[in-house]
C-alpha cells in the first residue's frame, strides 16, 4: 500500500503518534522511487527500521546497483541507532572481500 515514502510520511503525520513509523525497505524504495539518500535524510524521523536487499535481488556485494556503504553512512548520519535487517536467501559465500 505504501509504495512511496512521501505517502508513508504523510500517513505518519496524520496518525500523529511516535509509535507509528515506517519500515524503509531499501531494495523496494530503490525500485519504486530511487534517490534514497536524500529521502532518508529528509524523512528519517518517520522511519523506525530499515531492510536491505540487493538490486538485482541477491546478497549484498560489490556487484549490486545500490551503493550500500553510502546508504548506510547516510542512515548513521541521521542518528539512527536501531538494527538493519537483511532480506535475501544466503548463498553461503562471503559477500565482501576481507
Amino acid at each position: 500500500m505504501c509504495d512511496h515514502t512521501t505517502w508513508g510520511v504523510e500517513l505518519c503525520k496524520r496518525v500523529g503518534s511516535e509509535r507509528f513509523k515506517l519500515l524503509y525497505d531499501i531494495y523496494h524504495m530503490q525500485i519504486m522511487e530511487g534517490d534514497m539518500i536524500a529521502t532518508i535524510k529528509r524523512s528519517h524521523q518517520y522511519i523506525a527500521h530499515y531492510h536491505t536487499g540487493g538490486v538485482p535481488r541477491n546478497e549484498i556485494d560489490e556487484t549490486q546497483e545500490i551503493n550500500y556503504p553510502a546508504v548506510m553512512k547516510a542512515i548513521l548520519e541521521t542518528g539512527y541507532k536501531g538494527h538493519v535487517a537483511q532480506e535475501f536467501s544466503p548463498s553461503g559465500r562471503t559477500c565482501w572481500p576481507h
